[in-house]
């Protein structure tokens, strides 16, 4: 089992920077880098890859929609050679919200985009020229939109550092895992309850998996959560900590009806938590929404407490089929953090 982190990234590139170096020396395999509507992240991951030497350096996410697939092309294909074949990109459709209020982009048709961004990605870093005749049209005609009709099939120009990298893809919805199973080479599930897991997401991994390509391997997991180990109550209480990013995704991450994390929480048999965070935070009331959240579900997606109670739950993400354990250490150490774990996982 691998161990990554997400990185907490504040705005100081040098901090974060000295953060992910110490972090790498402690045993952390992979960090990811995330974007939303912040910063971007393939600019830090440039940066990052200047000052590691062996961590993996991932997106999570970049979106299939405000970059074109030759742009992604370019940017997995740049960071894979500054870091010298150590990038991994993290694919996702976000969300409405993000790439429609930020982007100014339809969002539409992700599950078919994110196939053909995949396969064009793919087939660009073998140095094939791009065509597509999809919803992605390559190259573009005057029948869809083009003003000259010049553009031809053009192939990356530069040689890339490997002709594969790897791609992993955000995905909750049952079809979006299914696709997830079948074309990417990673799967990163968010919020996820290792004990329930299999309530949502067993038919669609199993269906997608019937369909999968061997050439691709095995599908990784990429999972997990806070990490703190403790005896004392103080060290419990740091769930709390929580409980805001729960409520923000069940609750606030989208409209009533559209949510796809509060689709999630009903799968897992928070139906009515689900209904009553939603209710509490679209009306402004985050801290009754985030009371809401149950500790239950906290306690399993969560590695906090005593050491042997933080193997147990290591040991239930690997039995829920997660291969690359994805923590956030609550510790004054985090490296220090990182290194037990990765002496329990070794």
């Amino acid at each position: 089992m691998k161990l990554s982190m997400p990185l907490m990234y504040a705005g100081n590139p040098r901090e974060a920077a000295d953060q992910v170096g110490a972090l790498e020396k402690a045993g952390l395999d992979t960090v990811w880098v995330a974007e939303a509507y912040g910063f971007d992240s393939p600019t830090l991951m440039g940066y990052l890859a200047a000052k590691t030497e062996t961590i993996e350096i991932g997106s999570a996410i970049l979106n299939i929609y405000s970059r074109t697939p030759g742009a992604l092309l370019q940017t997995a294909a740049g960071l894979d050679n500054v870091s010298g074949g150590r990038a991994i990109l993290g694919l996702g459709a976000s969300g409405p919200q993000v790439i429609e209020g930020f982007h100014g982009v339809p969002y539409s048709k992700p599950l078919g985009r994110t196939a053909e961004v995949i396969d064009i990605v793919r087939r660009g870093l073998k140095r094939e020229p791009l065509t597509n005749d999809g919803i992605i049209k390559l190259p573009l005609t005057k029948e869809h939109g083009a003003v000259t009709g010049l553009g031809k099939p053009l192939k990356l120009l530069t040689r890339p550092e490997r002709d594969t990298i790897p791609i992993y893809v955000a995905a909750l919805g049952p079809k979006n895992v299914e696709q997830a199973a079948e074309i990417a080479d990673g799967w990163i599930p968010h919020l996820f309850h290792p004990e329930k897991a299999h309530l949502v997401w067993d038919e669609p991994l199993a269906a997608g998996k019937a369909r999968r390509s061997p050439d691709l391997g095995p599908l990784e997991v990429n999972a997990g959560g806070m990490v703190a180990i403790g005896e004392g109550p103080e060290t419990k209480a740091l769930l709390d900590f929580a409980r805001p990013i729960f409520a923000l995704y069940v609750g606030g991450m989208g409209a009533k009806g559209k949510n796809f994390y509060n689709d999630v929480a009903r799968a897992y048999g928070y139906e009515k938590e689900a209904e009553e965070i939603q209710d509490l935070y679209l009306s402004g009331k985050k801290k009754e929404a985030e009371a809401l959240v149950p500790t239950e579900w906290l306690e399993a997606a969560n590695l906090v407490g005593p050491a042997s109670y933080v193997k147990e739950r290591i040991a239930a993400f690997r039995e829920a089929g997660v291969t690359n354990l994805s923590l956030t250490p609550a510790s004054d150490d985090p490296a220090a953090t990182i290194a037990q774990v990765k002496e329990w996982v070794s």
